[in-house]
């Protein structure tokens, strides 16, 4: 059958053609090159400071990003202090970089002003490690992290059946209780703790980060807590600066490996070692290198090609003595 068309017709067709022809010319050239990302400016926040054990992945996969794509990067260290952390978001809207990357410490509160500001001035965000979702909903924005309360609860329920935690049997739970958005996680695993009948002695973290700076600070109220409480079957970590410390907390209280099941969050050369020597029994792993490579791809993403932020849970499962080993030589590199 033979096709007739109109001159209405082909002309459409020609009009529709040019715009396609228009479009595909419009994507930036950049985006097929190596380094597609090269005129993007990015602050980019590590969290701790700089040798920190988490941070030191986070900030590797950051840099991995960066000669990935080729973007300017500013990296901003914390102390995992969260109203340094504020002021030196303050700093970075000021600066009007292409896009920040934000560890969410500070909580919803603290950030959301800052965050209007950056909506204003056309700056795009990416938050890692702790979700700051009343910001996100009412600015933008992406998060790249494990779901805090989510992979708290999961660890408690880990913790109860590898330690084969009773009702009854007493547990020590360390954290940034009081803290809003990053307290989530360590209030979720005591949770389930309490939930199982389990007695659960809280001891908090300092505000200001210090425990996660230097874990050694910890070390007069761990040993205090054990040795007030010597029939403690358990004690929960709240990051991979302090699980990593767990031989010299025990030493300090006369304890010998495996004598209590210690846990907690993330991996890290420190960790493997107390995997391997018998102090840690298990500890949940939230991918810190993600949380550095993927903020950066997507702020790249938005910056440069216009799509929508990245949210992605990298929240992977469970580290343990059985399979501690598959991920050692990563960690010792600090990449995992």
């Amino acid at each position: 059958m033979r096709i007739v068309l109109t001159l209405f017709q082909r002309s459409c067709i020609a009009i529709c053609a040019a715009a396609l022809l228009g479009i595909m010319s419009s994507i930036p050239a950049q985006a097929l090159d190596g380094k597609w990302c090269k005129d993007v400016h990015i602050r980019f926040f590590v969290g701790g400071a700089e040798g920190d054990a988490f941070g030191t992945i986070v900030y590797n996969g950051a840099k991995q990003a960066q000669a990935d794509l080729g973007p300017k990067v500013d990296y901003i260290f914390s102390r995992w202090d969260v109203e340094v952390m504020t002021q030196q978001l303050r700093e970075a809207v000021a600066v009007k970089p292409d896009g920040i990357a934000m560890m969410g410490h500070p909580g919803d509160a603290a950030i959301m002003p800052l965050a209007e500001q950056a909506a204003k001035a056309g700056i795009k965000m990416m938050y890692q490690n702790v979700p700051v979702p009343k910001v996100v909903a009412a600015f933008g924005g992406g998060y790249i992290g494990a779901q805090q309360e989510e992979q708290g609860r999961a660890l408690g329920v880990e913790a109860i059946k590898l330690a084969d935690l009773k009702p009854g049997d007493k547990a020590i739970m360390i954290g940034p209780f009081e803290n809003e958005n990053r307290g989530a996680r360590e209030r979720g695993t005591r949770a389930i703790l309490k939930e199982a009948g389990l007695e659960v002695i809280d001891i908090s973290t300092p505000p200001a980060g210090e425990w996660a700076s230097d874990p050694n600070l910890a070390i007069p109220v761990i040993t205090a807590a054990l040795l007030n409480n010597p029939d403690v079957k358990a004690v929960g970590y709240p990051g991979g600066q302090m699980l990593g410390n767990v031989p010299t907390y025990m030493q300090a209280a006369n304890k010998k490996p495996g004598e209590i099941f210690n846990f907690g969050f993330d991996t890290s050369p420190q960790i493997v070692e107390a995997f391997k020597d018998g102090w840690v029994q298990l500890a949940a792993d939230q991918q810190p290198f993600l949380q550095g490579y993927l903020p950066i791809l997507s702020l790249c993403q938005q910056v440069v090609l216009g799509l929508a932020p990245m949210n992605v849970d990298t929240g992977a499962g469970f580290v343990t003595p059985k399979n501690y080993e598959m991920v050692a030589k990563l960690a010792q590199q600090s990449l995992r």
